[in-house]
């Protein structure tokens, strides 16, 4: 008969329990509870989300569907508050009771908040502006709010603080990190590795750090205005976030009579001490007096408990010997067993380079190494980390551990042990990457998505690689998806060009039934083979509204909440009292939740149900600003030579001509341009997709692949002309040759670099391959067939175009037992 197996705590590690455990073929019938409403996500992952680096489909783990797919039933938003271990019961929060035959307890830990003056409102939980930084919905609320406000300051100078600290910088405008102690880090590093740390973060990254600074209050009355030291010292700020540590999540189990001390006490299978089918798992559990907060140690706790419960016997866990390889706020760090040396027999090893913000210390005892820190400088790490795990004999000539200077103790492939822990982040081992490639899969990247090796922080990369290339015989498969333009057409951008033209295949369904076998339709190719239809065929395009993204298909840009953004377009950020008058009043009429002057120079009116798009953009009577698709975008200006006393060139005008011309223009990504009128730079034309400078003479400097955000570059010198109208041409060739051998969603930023500046200058200024009138007009065509957007107000493409939409739901969420 199938047991029940009750787990309580969907985190990493329940849900990693129950993939061991079902790896394993357990007969189980699983119930699982968790207080969050959604799958299983990566918490690692949290910080790349508040930086902006990952999304958060990005993160989950396992997504509701998986779920279902293996039988588990899944009860999201609800707290366990009771064990009954006598009668094997398990009761929630309104006292509904579920039985078990087995009972796993993942409870994690929670964020521990210093008792600071003022931190909580009576009534209201945290003082509006702080935030603690554990959860999904942490992170949401730290985005929603911190890109509203400018400064920042974050208490707790540990891994997770440095985290938020760094990821808090792409909302805010200055950051101050807090730490109590006397130095980063303190639990992994030592005194001198955390100021070489705190040298980095602070000229590197330019956060600012004050160690042994111990937070008394936050001040503020209705919202959050500083932070008080006890010193007496006044930080201003508008945000707080706490990242001091984490508690064990063990009330629960105390309050039901189980073992508790620091967390829920465990034997070496992981049964709660006194109960033999009660189990602990994770951050909550206390093995052999230790606690683990880190991923690697969760992992061997869950095979060692899946091998138990399914009647392997003999197993047991002793222990975890601790490592991290990771980067800290953008700076690599690695650490693992000792800090500092414990008898006078150890022999230190220690290289410091200040300046560069380098420092490595090793602990050798009985030429075997037990510790290592390192600091601002990874490439040995994951060779120490096999020695200090193996306890592997090191070379006579110590800085050969240190620096690449001929020998090393890093393991081949073929010599490192099935069960070897290849990637810390998801747990996965060298035995499981070679299963995979075994089983018939022999690219790097389709065994990365087979086993999420590599998925995490990513520093495991390159080792993934190298086991990938060895189990394969000596050489990975390339992946033939990889040069594909979009995923569901087998073929590079070039020849899906020739083919399209061969057939004339104006649609995207017309793509897929002539060019994938069986023709199949793949969602997500469709946006971009309707950006490269448009491209190709301009006027003659056919539009079929399901290639289209709902931005594109109402003309506006879609917010987390459902409603939409309305961006009207000012050439060159210029506008007219009347204009900014007739925005104030439709603003007005239509209750716009917020006005906002956007980086573009334009105003953005946010909020706006789908419904109303029509009417509002009949009040405005202005054209579309793109401020979605993949296209043209805005050409920022400054205001020139007419009143500037610095000005030598025009830019207003250039900079509003070009965007006459080029405006809504399709491409595979979004175009940012920018005209400056001295090479003072007021329009940032130096980091944009193409940036124009004026200089003296009557000549203007043309740079290309230009970047500010998620990624910064400052763009190549393309060529210098000395009229607006030689600007106005070789822009338009250069976006009209991005436009046709780009990939798919690649940024000029990544696209000039790959073909070389040199490269391009030679075929849109010198000619060199005969293509320019070709490229001149093909790009002719394109703005022949611009048609505003906004003219389907009157004339609707489809009847349910503006139909009333439905609540946006962020993530995938089942019902919450009320």
């Amino acid at each position: 008969m199938t047991q029940k197996l009750v787990v309580i705590g969907n985190g990493m590690a329940g849900a990693r329990t129950v993939e061991e455990i079902l790896a394993r073929n357990g007969d189980y019938a699983v119930t699982m509870f968790g207080d969050e409403p959604y799958g299983n996500y990566n918490r690692i992952m949290l910080s790349n989300l508040l930086a902006g680096v990952e999304t958060e489909d990005g993160i989950f783990l396992n997504d509701l569907a998986w779920y279902r797919e293996n039988g588990i039933t899944l009860n999201t938003g609800t707290r366990i508050e009771r064990i009954d271990a006598s009668a094997r019961t398990v009761y929630d929060a309104e006292g509904n009771g579920t039985r078990y035959d087995k009972l796993i307890i993942a409870t994690g830990s929670h964020a521990w908040v210093p008792p600071i003056k003022g931190i909580h409102r009576p009534g209201r939980g945290y003082h509006q502006g702080v935030f603690a930084f554990r959860t999904l919905d942490d992170t949401r609320g730290m985005i929603r709010y911190a890109r509203d406000h400018e400064r920042a300051v974050v208490i707790g100078g540990g891994l997770l603080g440095l985290e938020a600290a760094r990821g808090l910088q792409s909302h805010v405008s200055h950051v101050t990190l807090l730490h109590a102690m006397g130095h980063l880090m303190n639990t992994q590093l030592d005194e001198r590795a955390g100021e070489m740390l705190k040298g980095s973060v602070e000229n590197k990254l330019g956060i600012d750090v004050i160690v042994n600074a111990m937070t008394s209050e936050i001040l503020g009355k209705d919202r959050v205005t500083g932070v008080k030291l006890g010193d007496g010292t006044v930080i201003e700020c508008d945000v707080v976030v706490v990242a001091a540590g984490i508690r064990p999540n063990t009330a629960m189990a105390a309050d039901s009579g189980l073992s508790v001390e620091r967390g829920i006490v465990v034997d070496d299978q992981m049964r709660v001490a006194g109960h033999e089918d009660v189990y602990a798992v994770g951050e909550c559990a206390q093995h052999r007096g230790d606690l683990y907060g880190l991923v690697a140690p969760l992992w061997d706790q869950a095979k060692v408990l899946a091998d138990h419960i399914t009647g392997t016997t003999g197993v047991a866990y002793e222990g975890s010997r601790v490592s991290t390889k990771l980067k800290v706020a953008g700076i690599d760090v690695a650490s693992m067993g000792l800090r500092e040396p414990e008898t006078d027999e150890d022999e230190v090893i220690v290289y410091n380079e200040p300046r560069k913000g380098i420092y490595k210390q090793l602990i050798i005892r009985d030429n075997v190494l037990v510790g290592a820190t390192l600091v601002g400088d990874n490439r040995k790490a994951a060779a120490l980390i096999q020695a200090f795990d193996r306890g592997l004999p090191l070379p006579d000539e110590r800085a050969e551990l240190i620096f690449d200077i001929g020998g090393a103790v890093e393991e081949s492939p073929a010599d490192m042990p099935d069960d070897v822990q290849v990637c810390n982040c998801n747990g996965v081992s060298k035995g499981a990457i070679c299963g995979v490639v075994t089983g018939g899969c022999k690219t790097v990247s389709g065994v990365m998505d087979a086993t999420r090796a590599g998925k995490g922080c990513g520093t495991c990369k390159p080792l993934v690689q190298r086991i990938v290339e060895w189990a394969n015989g000596g050489e990975a498969e390339e992946d033939p998806a990889a040069s594909w333009y979009v995923p569901g057409v087998p073929m590079p951008k070039p020849e899906l060009m020739i083919a399209i033209r061969k057939y004339r295949l104006t649609s995207v369904s017309s793509v897929f039934e002539k060019l994938v076998p069986g023709g199949t339709h793949d969602a997500k190719s469709k946006m971009g083979l309707a950006s490269l239809l448009k491209m190709m065929w301009a006027d003659e395009y056919v539009d079929e509204r399901d290639a289209r993204f709902i931005n594109d298909r109402v003309h506006a840009n879609i917010q987390r909440d459902g409603t939409f953004s309305v961006v009207p377009q000012m050439k060159g950020g210029v506008t007219t009292p009347g204009q900014l008058r007739k925005i104030a009043e439709v603003a007005e009429k239509y209750d716009v939740p917020m006005v906002k002057l956007t980086g573009g120079q334009r105003i953005d009116l946010l909020g706006v149900p789908k419904e109303k798009l029509p009417a509002m953009w009949a009040d405005l009577d202005m054209p579309s600003g793109y401020a979605y698709a993949k296209s043209f975008r805005t050409v920022k200006t400054c205001v020139g030579s007419d009143f500037c006393r610095f000005g030598v060139g025009d830019s207003t005008a250039l900079g509003i001509a070009l965007e006459e011309r080029y405006q809504g223009l399709e491409g595979p990504g979004k175009m940012k341009l920018a005209v400056s009128g001295c090479p003072r730079n007021c329009a940032e034309s130096y980091v944009k997709d193409v940036g124009v400078v004026a200089i003296d003479g009557g000549k203007w400097e043309i740079y290309v692949g230009g970047a500010a955000g998620a990624h910064i570059r400052k763009g190549d010198l393309l060529t210098t002309v000395s009229s607006a109208d030689e600007v106005i041409t070789l822009t338009g060739r250069f976006l009209q040759y991005y436009r046709e051998n780009a990939n798919w969603l690649e940024r000029t930023y990544s696209f000039v670099p790959r073909i070389g500046v040199d490269r391009i200058r030679e075929i849109v200024v010198d000619d060199a391959d005969g293509i320019a009138l070709a490229l001149d007009a093909a790009v002719q065509q394109a703005v022949q067939a611009y048609r505003d957007p906004w003219k389907e107000r009157s004339d609707p493409a489809t009847p349910g175009q503006f139909r009333t939409s439905l609540p946006l739901t962020v993530l995938p969420q089942v019902p919450v037992r009320g």
